[in-house]
C-alpha cells in the first residue's frame, strides 16, 4: 500500500460514516486530483468504497456554479477492510524499519 493510499484511508476513517467528495479528500491530505482520483477508483474497485454523484438539485443551487461532485463513502465492510489494511501496512513497515531508541512506534487507526 502506498503512503498516499494510507493518507486517504486515514482521512476517510476520521469520520467513517460520512460521504466526502474527492476534491475535499485531496485537500485534506494535500494530494493533487491526478493522484487522489486513481486512488479512490482503486479503492472503489476493491470494494472498500462506493461512490455516487451529487444530487442535481444541490448542484444547480450552488453559488458560484461548479462541477457536480462525486462523493465517496465506505461500503458496509469497507471501514473494517481499511482498518485491517492499514494495520497490515503498519506491521510490514514496523518489521522492515526498526524503531529508533527514544522514539515511539506509530499505532494503527482504531476509529
Amino acid at each position: 500500500m502506498t503512503k498516499q493510499t494510507e493518507l486517504v484511508l486515514r482521512e476517510l476513517l476520521r469520520n467513517p460514516t460520512r460521504a466526502q467528495y474527492g476534491l475535499a479528500i485531496g485537500q485534506a491530505v494535500e494530494l493533487q486530483s491526478g493522484t487522489i482520483q486513481p486512488i479512490l477508483a482503486r479503492l472503489e474497485r476493491a470494494g472498500i468504497l462506493e461512490s455516487f454523484w451529487e444530487d442535481p438539485d444541490e448542484h444547480v443551487a450552488s453559488t458560484p456554479p461548479r462541477p457536480r461532485r462525486r462523493y465517496y463513502r465506505f461500503t458496509t465492510d469497507g471501514a473494517e477492510q481499511a482498518r485491517v489494511a492499514l494495520a497490515l501496512a503498519l506491521a510490514r513497515t514496523s518489521r522492515s524499519r526498526p524503531v529508533k531508541p527514544g522514539t515511539v512506534a506509530p499505532t494503527p487507526v482504531t476509529d
